[in-house]
This record gives C-alpha cells, sequence and structure tokens, in this order.
C-alpha cells in the first residue's frame, strides 16, 4: 500500500474538465475511476477530504460527497472512521473481466506460424553480426590458456564501455563497470544486494513489466510514481522519494518503457538532488538510450548530475544490437562495485566471453550499426503510425522521439479483453495491466514497432478486426469512456 497524500490542488490538476452533461458528482466519480485506471491515482493514495476538494474545485461538498460514495459503491475508494480515503482498484474493473496479477514478459522463442509476436519490443540481428562473431572467435585463442570466468567482465568491454559513458558527459573508468547477462540480470543483482524483503522499491507508472515482478519476488513493495500526459510528474516524484522512504528506486530516463518519454535535463539534475538528499540508491535503466529516433543529441546519464554516488546505470546490447548476445553491464560508484561482485559469485562467475568480445567487436563498429538501425526503426515505427491512422484511427498516441513501441491510449478500458482476442485472429500481445499495479492501464496497449513494416500492416488490420469484434459483443454494455481533459500547469505542491 502506497503511503502518500494526494492534495487537493494535485487532484484537480489531474480532473482538468471534469463536468459532463449528466449529474455532475457522477462527472465527477467517473473522472477519478478513469485516473485510477489509467495509473495517475495509484491504488494506496489517500485522497482529499471532501471539504478539500469540493474547496479547490470548486464545487459543493455534497457534490463530492455524493461522488466519494459512489466511488466506494464501485469499489474504487476505501474509507473508514477517522482516516482519509485510499484509492483501491477492484478486481473486474473496466470491461475485462478480474485483472491480471502481473507478470514478466516471457519472448515465446518458436512462435506459432502465422502468429505475430508482438510481446516482446526487440529487433532482427544486425547485418554485420556474422563478422563480429567471426571476428570475436578469432580474438577467443588469447583467453583458452586461463579457467574463462570474468566476474567484472572482459576487460576490453569494461575499457570500451567506460569510454563510451566518458563520450556522454559522465567520465567513467573500467572499475567502476560489471557486465552482465542482461540489464534485467543486472536489476537483480542490485535488489539481491540491496534490498531486503519488505522494502519499498519507487518505480515509475507505467513500467517494465519484469521489473515489478523482479520487485515482487525479493519480495519487495513497488511504489508507483503515476506518469502524466508530458512524461515525469516530478513534484509527485520528490514527494514519493520523502514519504515513502523507499530503499531504491528504479528509473527509464531515456525512451521510458512503454511511452517512449524522455527525461528533460532539468528533470535529471531534480531526480539526483532529490536521491541525494533522502540517501535513496537510484537505478537508471538505459537499455534504450541508443535508439534515438527524432533527438541529435540525448542530455548526458541521469549519474552525470549525482554528486553523492547514489545512482547506478544499467544497459544492454539486446536493443541496439541483438538479444541472443545476452550482454547487459552496470556503471556504478566504485566502492560498490566489490560488494555488487561478492553478491553476484553466488549465482554466476561472469557473462560469456565469446558474447562479451562479439559485442566489443560490434561497438568498435557501431557508428555504421547504429545509423542503419535508427533508419530501420524510423521506418518501422513510421508504417505501424500510418496502419494506426488508417485502421484504428480512435486509438491516441504520442509519437516517441526514440525507443521501440508505440503507447496507444484505448476508449474504454479493454485491454486485457482485446489482447485475448487479438490472440484468436493471429496477434500475440501485451495486455495494458501487466505495465503498473493492480489493475492499472486497462486503457492502454503497447505496440512495437520492429516487425517487418508489413507484419505491422497486418497485425494492425488483426487488432482492427479484433477491436470491430469486441466493440459488437460490448454493445450493450455501460459507456464506461470519460472524456480527458488537461488542465494548466499548477506549481502548488502536490502532497499534504
Amino acid at each position: 500500500m502506497v503511503d502518500r497524500s494526494a492534495s487537493a490542488t494535485y487532484v484537480v490538476r489531474l480532473l482538468g474538465s471534469w463536468r459532463g452533461a449528466g449529474p455532475s458528482y457522477r462527472a465527477l466519480a467517473e473522472r477519478i475511476r478513469a485516473l485510477v485506471l489509467d495509473g495517475r491515482l495509484p491504488p494506496g493514495t489517500r485522497m482529499p477530504s471532501e471539504r478539500e476538494l469540493a474547496r479547490a474545485l470548486p464545487a459543493s461538498r455534497t457534490t463530492v460527497a455524493a461522488a466519494y460514495a459512489l466511488l466506494r459503491e464501485w469499489g474504487f475508494l476505501a474509507s473508514r472512521r477517522g482516516a482519509a480515503s485510499r484509492v483501491v482498484i477492484p478486481p473486474g474493473a473496466g470491461t475485462g473481466g478480474p485483472y491480471p496479477g502481473g507478470g514478466a514478459i516471457v519472448p515465446v522463442s518458436d512462435p506459432d506460424g502465422g502468429v505475430l509476436d508482438m510481446c516482446a519490443a526487440a529487433l532482427p540481428a544486425p547485418p554485420g553480426l556474422a563478422e563480429a562473431v567471426d571476428a570475436a572467435t578469432r580474438a577467443l585463442p588469447a583467453y583458452l590458456g586461463g579457467h574463462g570466468y570474468t566476474p567484472l567482465g572482459a576487460p576490453g568491454l569494461r575499457e570500451l564501455l567506460a569510454q563510451r559513458y566518458s563520450a556522454r558527459g559522465l567520465p567513467t573508468t573500467p572499475d567502476q563497470i560489471l557486465v552482465t547477462g542482461g540489464a534485467l540480470q543486472a536489476f537483480g543483482l542490485i535488489l539481491r544486494t540491496f534490498v531486503s524483503p519488505g522494502d519499498r522499491v519507487l518505480v515509475e507508472h507505467p513500467t517494465y513489466p519484469n521489473v515489478l515482478e523482479a520487485v515482487r519476488q525479493v519480495p519487495a513493495r513497488a511504489v508507483p510514481v503515476p506518469f502524466g500526459p508530458d512524461g515525469w510528474d516530478i513534484a509527485m516524484l520528490e514527494a514519493t522519494f520523502r514519504q515513502a522512504a523507499p530503499r531504491l528506486a528504479y528509473l527509464v530516463p531515456e525512451f521510458h518503457n512503454p511511452t517512449g518519454s524522455l527525461m528533460p535535463e532539468a528533470t535529471r539534475e531534480r531526480v539526483a538532488a532529490v536521491a541525494a538528499r533522502t540517501r535513496t540508491l537510484t537505478v537508471a535503466d538505459e537499455t534504450l538510450v541508443d535508439l534515438s529516433l527524432d533527438v541529435d543529441q540525448t542530455p548526458p546519464p541521469l549519474a552525470a548530475y549525482d554528486r553523492s554516488d547514489r545512482i547506478l546505470l544499467i544497459g544492454s546490447a539486446s536493443k541496439c544490437f541483438w538479444g541472443g548476445l545476452g550482454v547487459g553491464w552496470l556503471r556504478a560508484p566504485a566502492s560498490l562495485v566489490p560488494t555488487l561482485l561478492r553478491v553476484r559469485a553466488v549465482t554466476d562467475l561472469g557473462t560469456s566471453l565469446l558474447s562479451q568480445l562479439t559485442v566489443a567487436e560490434l561497438l568498435a563498429r557501431e557508428a555504421a550499426i547504429l545509423a542503419e538501425r535508427r533508419a530501420l526503426v524510423r521506418a518501422r515505427r513510421a508504417s505501424l503510425a500510418a496502419a494506426l491512422a488508417q485502421h484504428l484511427p480512435q486509438w491516441r498516441f504520442t509519437m516517441p522521439a526514440g525507443g521501440l513501441s508505440l503507447w496507444c491510449e484505448l476508449e474504454a478500458p479493454v485491454s486485457s479483453t482485446l489482447v485475448a482476442l487479438a490472440r484468436q485472429h493471429g496477434v500475440r500481445l501485451v495486455e495494458g495491466p501487466r505495465f503498473g499495479l493492480d489493475g492499472a492501464f486497462e486503457r492502454f496497449i503497447r505496440l512495437p514497432y520492429t516487425l517487418a513494416e508489413a507484419d505491422l500492416t497486418r497485425a494492425v488490420e488483426r487488432l482492427a478486426m479484433s477491436y470491430t469484434a469486441l466493440a459488437s459483443t460490448t454493445a450493450g454494455a455501460p459507456d464506461t469512456t470519460v472524456t480527458t481533459g488537461r488542465a494548466t500547469s499548477d506549481p502548488t505542491p502536490v502532497v499534504t
């Protein structure tokens, strides 16, 4: 349960233009319900009192009281005498039946014939990978006289990774680099090293499902910070660092998964500052940093703003090169690397040496490879957007400046049901609630643009068929859509 309060001012800012043609109390309740389902008001958040919200709207206290009563009836608000009302999400919220219990995304290694798999946001291998493997194989004999274990990573690869960070504005030495079997393994190592059962881990909401599952398995408690229409809500983020006292924070500053947002430099400065003030160890996942499509240069890494050695970076070769390499890394303050290494030694003694040598070869020629990758991804992004405009124009999304997927907003909370129907039409997808906590994001779905252009078009055509079939089966159901409004920015603190 999130130990956090939303101020009346903050709730009013989220509500935007909430009044409709019907009774005001119902319009207010429906808008709050939509904010809960969209993850903007996470489960456990303490709502303002009826009097405070009525004063801030402005509206009568009777209107707010009736709206709160309706939310309690629907199961979206829990209240007890003498305590603030808290946000909850009931099983069966939306139209998709009982919400999924979360869980990691597991790529299908041998997809069914004819099924278009849009679960994993990952590209096929780039041209030149076979040549890189050949070069790595020729370099391998130099290592065959030793035991072959590289707990810290191959020295040449660590040197290259340190140089990359330094070139991006973060001076780094090889002793700050630890090579892992992927970014997710790096995050799991950080969890095992620094987080204990029952600790709190701050996460963006939505976020990568496999990270949520990793936190659950500690078992630790994920504390969600909602994303706004324009990305990070820095005031709420700072408030959560202070109020929730998380042991660890996990953020995706570069082309956030699944929204594609890029964290502005000013926000990075404030995140680093609040992490230092609260002494919160913070992980920045940079897995997608090399797939900038519309931005000439991304801001320096989040750790470049760190003055207290509280920020760790994790990265991977899986998105920019190929997932089959199984190589990732973490960059940490040098003082933490020995501790991480001791914990790692319990489960593995290093990443495949041949894979590391292959990644080193790819990094040596990365300029040409990444230029080709970005051109490919831009074309596929454009194809997916065009297909959606033609076949599903009612779906809304913001074109991301980088990354590998669109985060699409549906007309109603039907994501889980749509995913089940799409599977019958030959498209495999991940439902929106997998990216959140307690059933949030039933109005959203992630669409990677990593398939071939023709396959992306076919996938959207099949999705449109599924969506039409879904609409026909729910034609008699109550309307669960809520018009969203965007209010002007308000600098007032968001918590009490």
